[in-house]
């Protein structure tokens, strides 16, 4: 597959702009429109980058052992660092606006919704009705948000992780969207595109039993664990909607029980992180979802040195 293929093909899968493309690649619009339609060839450097994106974006990269370690160990460093991120976030009011906003807004658009970034911070902090988007839309913002708060303030009195947690998570997430809210589903789903079978609804409420047993066990490596745990809820698929924004939650409230900050998956990064998910819950294989996750830490960490 020749270098222009591979860049056409990226462009498609990730759902990127030309623009956002080419600063993933560190290279000006121009650059890349030019390598794109087959006007120049990138340097070996470049090329080797685009090679690397490709492997992500189709599912066929391997992450070197080393590589992760690396990504792990920084980690562990910045948590050395930052201690009690959870503290941290509820004291410095900025800081706690900067996660409400960057969860809700990139959590809901990998879910499709067509508010900016700009937009969603008017909901959540100005109360603003915008005419030119629906209800639902404003609604889940305003309701990811609040269900974010809830958690917060949940995990400050070191609750554990369970069921009862989840369902009122979804109960927020939901209130006024569906009547189903707070409820587990009781019809079969699928994961549009994922081609990965989904828990038959009638083992739903055992099978999540089950998972919120194993939230209270203890790995070595808590990132290896973190997205094991994060791969098996999204494959259950307990909720008729909103699975994907409960999983999420879920993800932030274990993440903050271990120390780190919560996980800024960015919308950006959409299919990648669909790629990662599916070949966790496919092969057993969690190493891509672990590098993915070990990134979006880093990005949180990030938010919070500002």
């Amino acid at each position: 597959m020749t270098i222009q293929e591979k860049l056409q093909l990226i462009h498609k899968i990730s759902g990127l702009t030309q623009e956002k493309l080419a600063r993933k690649f560190n290279v000006s619009f121009p650059t890349l429109n030019s390598w794109i339609n087959g006007r120049s060839e990138p340097h070996k450097q470049s090329a080797e980058k685009i090679d690397q994106i490709y492997k992500e974006y189709t599912g066929q990269n391997i992450i070197p052992p080393d590589l992760l370690e690396a990504k792990k160990q920084i980690l562990d460093n910045k948590k050395q660092n930052h201690k009690n991120i959870l503290a941290m976030i509820l004291k410095r009011p900025d800081l706690n606006d900067a996660f409400s906003l960057a969860l809700t807004y990139n959590t809901n658009s990998i879910e499709g919704s067509t508010l900016t970034e700009n937009e969603t911070a008017d909901i959540l902090f100005h109360n603003k009705a915008l005419p030119n988007k629906t209800l639902i839309e404003q609604l889940e913002a305003k309701n990811h948000q609040t269900a974010l708060q809830y958690l917060f303030r949940y995990l400050k009195q070191k609750k554990i992780i369970d069921e009862e947690l989840i369902l009122k998570l979804h109960s927020i997430l939901m209130n006024g969207i569906r009547d189903d809210a707070g409820f587990y589903r009781r019809h079969s789903v699928r994961i549009v595109g994922a081609n990965v079978p989904t828990a038959n609804f009638l083992k739903v409420p055992e099978l999540m039993s089950n998972f919120s047993k194993t939230l209270t066990r203890k790995w070595k490596d808590s990132i290896t664990m973190i997205a094991a745990d994060h791969a098996a809820f999204e494959k259950i698929h307990p909720f008729s909607d909103g699975n994907g924004r409960i999983g999420r939650l879920i993800l932030a409230a274990i993440l903050i029980k271990n120390d780190f900050p919560p996980a800024i998956i960015k919308q950006e990064e959409k299919n990648r992180y669909y790629i990662c998910l599916k070949k966790a819950q496919t092969s057993d294989d969690t190493s891509l979802l672990e590098d993915l996750l070990c990134d979006a830490v880093i990005e949180s960490y990030a938010l919070i040195d500002l």
